[in-house]
């Protein structure tokens, strides 16, 4: 096979050597590696300012979270008013017709109209709190239409929601192409400076609704792209590989994810006897799971969350020459994660943490950035590439044999104005394809093409669901398609047939020169029926093997901790046995832990292992990255603030992230200007990336147990028992922590030396802040505590 391209070089988007047989997939390959970089640059830039011409002259927030634009007086309004405006960080679906035509219509004139309680039919009403009955002690008369109105729709307001992925926070944005894949791809989207309006739903994948944020779940990372050619859906998730390799077994994988049908515990989590009997039988499901179980499975955001397209398309250029590539999206911030402790009291805290970061973010001006990317590969009829099958979603490609090769970015920039009317109601679909971008035939990508249109038929009540507003295309449609439940177009004209002279022979059939979508001529080998997979498929455990060997000594730990967690919420031992068998074939190192957390036997391997070598790309730790939106805690004394925290505050502000003032009490310091943002009652380490000391506060006097159970963490300390559980939670949790003037006592009456990693201790605070903002760039001090392994 051709040798590897050099990582830090290529930016050529071909396969890994101009061969003879894949030299028809490089991109650019006329083009210095110097312009285009540049001209990536350019792009980027001119991508932010947009950006930021759009929220021009908006007061920002110190900070972000405001339920509405204006805070609320203590009386109830009495005079009336028109509605009020949405947020300035808010943005509805843009005005178009049901067949795609943009209307210029303000979202004004499609919310509430005028200052008057109505019907739905616009008749004033004077009364919705009392219902009409026969005296004011008699019985409900049928007669009161506006109750009837009222509590039907009620009744009838909540949709079914999804059997996967209902657990969901979206945003929306805009993409622009660097315009450096035009040689594998003639998608218009990618082109150099094209701006592209696109919604995006991050969601976990097992839980309700109503389910937690921080569960330890694979999530989803669905872009919907309004392009000038029809709309592109790129439907993927933060884990590259599936769990199946064939959508005929979507169902099993879910049914044992979910819930146990007879209890309907445990929510949101795979730690239970079902999935772990259904993935230790079928062992293709390792790979994904080892994913699963490792610090991706719990990310610190959304904002810093990588996305897969998981299955290999295959792109065409101007000239019809086809390649084969892989879609990634890789956040600018990097790609972190929480803490098993931290996901767990999140639980609990605030299990809306992932959908409330990423408003507050957007919010705050800190808007969120990934680069689509693509690993490309030659076209050849085995669809193999170095070994690896293409076509088996459970199997990567290390970037280190096809390195990703950055072609657009995406930055999401407003949060909704309704969640249902957007985040829930939008439909996603992998066979909303544009010219230049068609599916292979990867087993559980073609039942992915059948099972998303049946899902929404059911969800969004009938056919029509491409026209709610969050899923109007931004093209032109005239689509012969009538009536049915919810049809909001009205059509014209008499012939919604072809071929037809009685409306002009309209609409007309597009040529490949007018933009036509065109079915890539791929030839199919002639075979026979048969129900089964390629040899290839059987190797289920090499490649899980190099994850594993691919991970720092920490995240090995965290591995350890996730399997060993999960099994030990099995009931039955046979299933736990079966699962060590697994882990077996893949490290012995591995499997001796885990047996050992369950009082286990560690089982010998039953195939050999695997000398494989280790991809860097797999692991998040070791790089440092942007700061932009963390969020800093500044533990202050309430009544004799340090007189640099306003100060402070600012300037941590200036460098783009969030300071929260955390004292005692409520209310504004002693200064009588700086506001503090959380008490010692509500604060919590989990909703914060680093943590600046400036104080000792003594205890206060609601540090009350039967008050506020955190109050018994040291009754005994100088501090308050709130803050002595913040500085511990937050040590434990190897976050970053400055301290200077008292609240270097206050460290050092917990025992955190200043020679602790992550620990920073000053004379100023001015001189903290920077040492601190320079080691949060690392996301954590993973080297505070020694790993075993």
């Amino acid at each position: 096979m051709p040798a590897a391209l050099s990582v830090s070089q290529s930016v050529s988007l071909s396969c890994p050597s101009p061969c003879p047989s894949c030299s028809e997939a490089t991109l650019n390959e006329t083009r210095p590696i110097s312009s285009l970089a540049e001209a990536a640059r350019k792009t980027v830039e001119k991508a932010g300012e947009a950006v930021r011409s759009r929220v021009a002259g908006q007061p920002a927030a110190a900070v972000p979270g405001a339920p509405a634009p204006r805070p609320p007086r203590v009386e109830e309004p009495t005079e009336p008013a028109e509605p009020l405006a949405p947020k300035d960080d808010q943005q509805a679906p843009q005005r178009r017709t049901a067949t795609g035509s943009s209307t210029d219509v303000p979202a004004s004139d499609v919310a509430q109209q005028g200052a008057w309680l109505t019907t739905s039919q616009g008749a004033r009403l004077r009364d919705s709190d009392h219902s009409l009955k026969a005296g004011e002690r008699g019985p409900t008369l049928l007669q009161d239409h506006h109750l009837r109105e009222k509590i039907t729709h009620f009744d009838h307001e909540r949709i079914p929601e999804r059997v996967v992925h209902a657990r969901g926070a979206g945003a929306h944005g805009v993409f622009v192409g660097y315009g450096n894949a035009a040689s594998i791809c003639r998608a218009g989207f990618l082109a150099e400076g094209v701006e592209t309006e696109v919604f995006v739903r991050f969601s976990t994948v097992l839980g309700s609704r109503g389910s937690a944020d921080t569960a330890r779940d694979t999530r989803g990372f669905a872009t919907k792209f309004y392009t000038s050619e029809g709309t592109f859906d790129l439907v993927g998730n933060n884990i590259p590989v599936f769990f199946i390799q064939d959508g005929i077994k979507f169902p099993d994988v879910i049914h044992a994810g979910k819930p146990h049908p007879d209890r309907e515990i445990p929510q949101a989590q795979s730690a239970h006897d079902t999935f772990w009997d259904f993935v230790s039988l079928h062992t293709e499901a390792q790979h994904h799971t080892m994913w699963n179980m490792s610090d991706r499975g719990i990310p610190r955001s959304y904002r810093t969350m990588e996305g897969f397209g998981v299955h290999t398309f295959r792109c065409a250029d101007s000239d019809g020459r086809t390649s084969l590539v892989k879609f990634h999206w890789k956040p600018r911030l990097g790609v972190h994660s929480l803490t098993w402790e931290e996901a767990q009291l999140l639980g609990g805290v605030d299990p809306d943490f992932h959908r409330r970061d990423l408003a507050d973010a957007i919010e705050a001006g800190a808007h969120p950035q990934w680069e689509l990317g693509v690993q490309v590969f030659p076209d050849l009829p085995e669809q193999v590439f170095d070994g690896i099958d293409l076509l088996d979603p459970t199997k990567i490609v290390p970037e280190e044999l096809a390195p990703v090769q950055p072609i657009g970015l995406l930055t999401l920039t407003r949060n909704p104005t309704n969640y249902f009317a957007e985040t829930e109601q939008v439909a996603f679909h992998v066979g909303n394809l544009v010219p230049g971008i068609d599916v292979t035939d990867d087993p559980l990508l073609q039942a992915r093409l059948f099972s998303y249109v049946d899902t929404q038929l059911t969800r969004l009540g009938g056919p029509n669901f491409s026209q709610i507003p969050i899923n109007r295309p931004h093209a032109p449609v005239n689509d012969m398609l009538r009536d049915g439940l919810h049809q909001h177009a009205v059509h014209a004209g008499v012939a919604p047939y072809k071929p037809n002279a009685l409306d002009g022979g309209c609409p007309f059939f597009a040529r490949a020169d007018d933009g036509a979508f065109v079915d890539l001529p791929v030839v199919v080998p002639e075979a026979t029926k048969v129900r089964s997979s390629p040899a290839s498929y059987d190797d289920h455990f090499s490649q899980v093997r190099q994850f594993w060997l691919s991970m720092s000594p920490v995240e090995k730990e965290h591995i350890v901790g996730a399997y060993t967690f999960e099994l030990s919420k099995c009931f039955e031992q046979a299933v736990k046995e079966r699962q060590l068998r697994a882990l077996a074939n893949i490290d012995s190192e591995l499997c001796e832990q885990v047996a050992a957390g369950l009082g286990l036997a560690a089982p010998e391997a039953t195939e050999p292992l695997v000398d494989m070598p280790p991809s860097p790309a797999l692991s998040m730790v070791g790089e440092t990255w942007p700061t932009d939106g963390r969020q800093i805690g500044i533990v202050v004394d309430a009544d004799a603030p340090d007189e640099s925290v306003q100060s402070l505050v600012e300037e941590i502000r200036d460098a783009g992230m969030v300071a929260l003032v955390v004292a005692a009490r409520g209310g504004v310091l002693a200064d009588g200007s700086t506001p503090v943002q959380r008490t010692f009652a509500s604060a919590r380490s989990v909703e914060l990336d680093a943590l600046l000391v400036a104080a000792a506060p003594a205890p206060a006097p609601d540090a009350l147990v039967s008050r506020d159970a955190k109050s018994g963490q040291d009754a005994a300390s100088d501090l308050d028992p709130r803050l002595v559980l913040l500085l511990t939670e937050t040590f434990r949790h190897a976050k970053v922590i400055g301290a200077w003037g008292a609240g270097v006592r206050a460290l050092e009456a917990q025992g955190i030396s200043e020679s602790s990693a992550g620990v920073v201790v000053g004379d100023s605070a001015a001189s903290v802040l920077g040492r601190v903002a320079d080691l949060l760039g690392q996301h954590r001090a993973w080297d505070r505590f020694a790993a075993s392994l």
